[in-house]
């Protein structure tokens, strides 16, 4: 165990799953010492996170002897499906010493961190109830996807719906967000949240039964990022009244808004203010310390109450569609997946805001390739 612990440490990553990895490693595991984060290329990656540099691979193993590189120990903190031609680069390079941070790994690493933090409930914190809800997950598809490896078959609670099927008479899913009440036509702006306003608009009628209600849960996923959920964690739902789960949020350098600068133009985002000005002031004001904080809710993936997710639907697209009004080009003269983007900062607004009030709790948001 000492030699392991005195081992020099570097995190093969960049982005918000390095980041969150690194602060999860500094809380649980204080004398462990990362010395820098690594990359392939310094382009579009920052030169500092969380205080520690980011290095381009060829430069930093230039630099080292063989007896160094044997001493270092590299964590490759990025998405799976890059992580094989990661370690083929690092040996390559000298560097025999490395270990995925795989999606059970990095699971387990968040549930812990989280649950020492006290910030991000896990939803496996809580304690397996009894009673098992009604479950229905809407899994988000689109013409345009790229076939997966990972094939395997889905639950039985989840349902696979087109998003954007109005855009293309290819059909993907049996279900079609073009059917009924829809926005499907401005799938390119909306991207997955199309689909979210057919569950809103068609799913999440009155049944008049309050009780019932706070035992039906619905939410959406996308065909490659969803919940990987136990039957012990929808046993969790119900008899500990969740009211929502979302996704661990990932940390972003300085703050979100920076993140999503890439992404966003800031006209955009003067829209935004000025759509939850007008709608919903409150939100407006608060806005400011969410955006200046480094934690975001990703890719539009949540599962909640029927009433909670009623209720934000009915707060949240008011808002993007008035951005689309006020937006210069208009919505309806672009299709740059900008709404969708915003949908993002919009969970984060509405579900951090709304803390004290809701029964947030999270689970890992599983990347299938």
């Amino acid at each position: 165990m000492r030699k392991i612990i005195n081992m020099k440490l570097v995190i093969y990553g960049a982005q918000g799953y390095a980041l969150g990895a690194c602060e999860a490693i500094r809380t649980l595991y204080p004398r462990r010492e990362i010395s820098c984060f690594l990359v392939t290329h310094m382009d579009g990656n920052a030169s500092v996170l969380g205080g520690i540099p980011v290095r381009e691979l060829s430069a930093y193993a230039q630099g080292m002897s063989v007896k160094e590189k044997r001493e270092t120990e590299v964590l490759i903190a990025t998405p799976e499906q890059v992580q094989p031609d990661i370690e083929e680069t690092l040996e390559n390079n000298g560097f025999r010493n490395h270990r995925r941070l795989t999606f059970a790994r990095h699971a387990e690493l968040m549930k812990l961190f989280h649950a020492r933090l006290g910030r991000f409930l896990p939803l496996s914190a809580l304690p397996v109830g009894c009673h098992m809800p009604f479950v229905r997950m809407y899994m988000a598809k689109s013409h345009v996807d790229k076939p997966l490896r990972d094939v395997g078959g889905l639950p039985d609670y989840v349902f696979p719906i087109q998003a954007g099927a109005a855009c293309s008479d290819m059909r993907v899913a049996d279900l079609a967000d073009n059917i009924g009440e829809h926005i499907s036509d401005r799938n390119g702006n909306y991207c997955e949240l199309t689909a979210l306003y057919w569950i809103w608009k068609n799913k999440m009628e009155t049944s008049g039964s309050v009780d019932g209600e706070e035992r039906q849960y619905y939410g959406l996923c996308q065909y490659r990022r969803g919940f990987d959920f136990t039957e012990d964690d929808l046993l969790r739902l119900a008899d500990n009244d969740v009211d929502v789960v979302l996704p661990y949020p990932l940390p972003y350098e300085p703050d979100i808004h920076a993140h999503h600068e890439r992404y966003i133009r800031e006209t955009d985002w003067r829209a935004l203010l000025q759509a939850l000005s007008e709608l919903q002031p409150e939100y407006a004001e608060a806005f400011p310390e969410i955006l200046g904080q480094q934690y975001l809710y990703n890719y539009n993936v949540i599962l909640a109450k029927k009433r909670v997710l009623r209720d934000y639907c009915t707060w949240l697209f008011p808002v993007l569609m008035r951005v689309e009004e006020l937006s210069v080009p208009k919505g309806s003269e672009r299709s740059d997946r900008y709404l969708g983007y915003m949908g993002e900062t919009l969970e984060t607004l509405y579900f951090m805001k709304n803390a004290e009030r809701l029964n947030v709790v999270h689970g890992e948001c599983r990347l299938r390739v």
